[in-house]
């Protein structure tokens, strides 16, 4: 029997992209929305689908913005509940091609397959700086003893295109997550790798959209791998 895949999409004022976006994924999958207590038409272009698609479009509604980790939690929750084989994770607002979905279906078996961001299109010269940076300091804080620089060689670590096995998303549905906003997606990688999880890349294409990404966020990433190098020099203690 095929894999049961869903693909969460978590969406915050999407109104003008949300629609394409469903109609793409749900081609090759079913699919799961966290509104994340959107404030524009989404909510309403939703339900529209939710008639047309009926049990394959499931949406779920936070009254309270979440940010990304709220809202791919939940959709994972849903996943857990509803007995998903795999659970693919993408972009609302066009950034990630919905038809490299069956490529993410059709991947070998492994707990984490990560959309690796080989060719971008308009991505501002500051956002592929910080995404180095952010891989180099993921590897190392995921690696085995305190001179392994290189670690498990990861490219890309913050992509949020990404295809997680049932083993990967139930612990990440149950566990309290410590991030707030784009730093989800280290956190992941991380809980995926330190529990000895398996993990590949894919090569994808990413189209550089509107973003929220901002010093804010920049921060938070930056504290969370702060967090992570801490725990590996026993500076502080393991979470959770």
């Amino acid at each position: 029997m095929a894999a049961k895949t869903l693909v969460v999409i978590p969406a915050y004022n999407e109104e003008s992209t949300i629609e394409e976006v469903v109609r793409g994924a749900i081609q090759y999958a079913d699919v799961s929305v966290t509104d994340d207590a959107s404030k524009d038409q989404t909510p309403q272009i939703l339900k529209k689908l939710q008639s047309e698609f009926g049990k394959r479009l499931n949406v779920i509604r936070h009254e309270k913005n979440t940010h990304i980790p709220g809202g791919i939690q939940d959709g994972m929750k849903y996943a857990v509940a509803s007995k998903y084989d795999w659970v693919i994770t993408m972009d609302a607002g066009l950034s990630h091609d919905a038809n490299r979905l069956k490529d993410f279906i059709a991947f070998p078996d492994c707990d984490l397959v990560i959309g690796s961001r080989t060719s971008t299109v308009n991505v501002p010269f500051y956002r592929k700086v910080v995404s180095f940076l952010a891989a180099r300091a993921m590897n190392y804080c995921l690696s085995k003893g305190l001179f392994n620089i290189i670690g498990p060689n990861i490219k890309d670590c913050t992509s949020g295109y990404r295809r997680y096995s049932k083993w990967a998303f139930e612990k990440i549905a149950s566990y309290p997550l410590e991030s707030v906003a784009f730093d989800f997606h280290m956190e992941a990688l991380s809980i995926v790798s330190l529990q000895g999880g398996t993990i590949k890349e894919l090569p994808i294409t990413y189209v550089f959209s509107n973003s929220s990404f901002n010093s804010k966020v920049l921060k938070l990433a930056i504290d969370f791998a702060k967090k992570l190098l801490y725990r590996k020099l026993k500076f502080i203690p393991k979470y959770p």
